[in-house]
């Protein structure tokens, strides 16, 4: 039957998910807010000088489950688009790619700077559409890398402000007090944590961070 998914042998769509499966790491980290969301998490155990505490499967985790929260509007189009029409049979594979398509493409151009956009059809060598609608993808998808790059180390920056006026208050009362035989850096982090316990820190980080995406 036309246009039916059983037109392609099952070994081949084997292949085809087990080739996917592989991809799928890569592009869960690439094109989500996964990206941000781990990059200011990053920073903020930086800041925090707390070394491996929370550990990295936390904060994996912790973005994760972030990322399917942000995402859940856009998966739950493509879904209603893409696959459960090709799970009924009424449209091919390449028509369910099709339709998935206009769904990503709308939530990454929401983060993706013209400046960024610009630079990659210039290096792709390819002439600027007549809208931003119809952007390839292949253009797309490193623009809204490069954008998040920048937005996720501007918020680590300013995470980092207020932990480095402690360290530097600190490194300047443990020279006037002849303690130079105790890195400051150990005396900061209790203070540093502190701080961050007192004013509520992940409840004000993870707030400010997910309201960034709306």
């Amino acid at each position: 039957m036309n246009g039916s998914p059983e037109t392609m042998g099952v070994p081949l769509q084997i292949v085809l998910l087990l080739a996917a499966l592989t991809l799928l790491p890569a592009v869960v980290m690439s094109v989500t807010p996964f990206l941000r969301i781990t990059l200011v998490l990053h920073f903020l155990r930086q800041a925090l000088g707390t070394q491996t505490a929370p550990s990295n499967q936390v904060l994996i985790g912790l973005a994760l489950f972030l990322t399917l929260l942000l995402m859940q509007p856009v998966t739950g189009e493509i879904y209603e688009k893409a696959w459960a029409p090709y799970r009924s049979g009424s449209i091919s594979l390449e028509q369910a790619l099709e339709k998935s398509t206009p769904p990503m493409r709308t939530y990454l151009l929401r983060f993706a700077r013209e400046k960024d956009v610009a630079l990659m059809l210039e290096l792709a060598k390819t002439p600027a559409p007549k809208s931003a609608a119809e952007l390839d993808l292949k253009v797309l998808v490193p623009a809204y890398v490069l954008s998040e790059l920048k937005t996720g180390f501007q918020i680590g920056a300013v995470l980092f402000f207020p932990f480095l006026v402690i360290d530097l208050v600190v490194a300047s009362v443990t020279l006037a007090i002849g303690m130079v035989q105790l890195p400051p850096v150990m005396i900061s982090a209790p203070f540093k944590i502190l701080l961050f316990v007192l004013v509520d820190g992940w409840n004000l980080t993870i707030g400010s961070l997910m309201r960034s995406f709306h």
